[in-house]
């Protein structure tokens, strides 16, 4: 058993405007200010990775009209933090393993619906800098972040230098 075994499958998408920002959403019912994230979630088995992330994308903002920028290489890891009560940790998984893909947005913004699906993941959504979301996230998933912003930052507009944060 491999160590990456202990952790869940799971994908993560960055959802592109036409002018290189990138969505994020608002967890529900969540506190701030570390409360805005990108869409992501597991892998069922035998399921196709991008398969998977489009599957996500469309559950939690309803957006199903994107056309396929790029992925990561590999598995991208995060643990879960001492005493995190979530429930993939209370089910034995020591963090999660993402592969992350990037979708530019092809329809018009009307087509995003939070409640698409049940449960709802966000409650508010918006359009922001990619460099932005490493800070907006929960501290546990930063350096994720930062390696995905990363990896995508050849599809982003960078903010301008007056630009302030979300």
């Amino acid at each position: 058993m491999s160590d990456l075994d202990r952790y869940r499958p799971n994908v993560g998408v960055v959802l592109f405007h036409r002018d290189g920002r990138v969505w994020l959403g608002r967890r529900l019912n969540t506190p701030g200010p570390h409360n805005w994230q990108f869409p992501q979630g597991g892998v069922d088995a035998g399921e196709d990775l991008e398969a998977a992330a489009r599957r996500e994308l469309a559950e939690e903002t309803g957006a199903r009209t994107v056309s396929y920028l790029g992925r990561t290489d590999g598995w991208i890891a995060y643990d879960f933090p001492a005493g995190h009560g979530g429930s993939k940790s209370m089910r034995g998984w020591r963090g999660q393993k993402q592969v992350w893909f990037a979708f530019r947005l092809e329809g018009e913004e009307t087509e995003i619906d939070l409640a698409a699906h049940a449960p709802q993941e966000f409650d508010d959504w918006r359009w922001a800098w990619l460099a932005e979301a490493p800070g907006l996230i929960v501290p546990f998933k930063r350096q994720a972040y930062e390696l995905v912003a990363e990896a995508f930052a050849a599809f982003a507009t960078p903010p301008p230098k007056d630009a302030g944060a979300i």
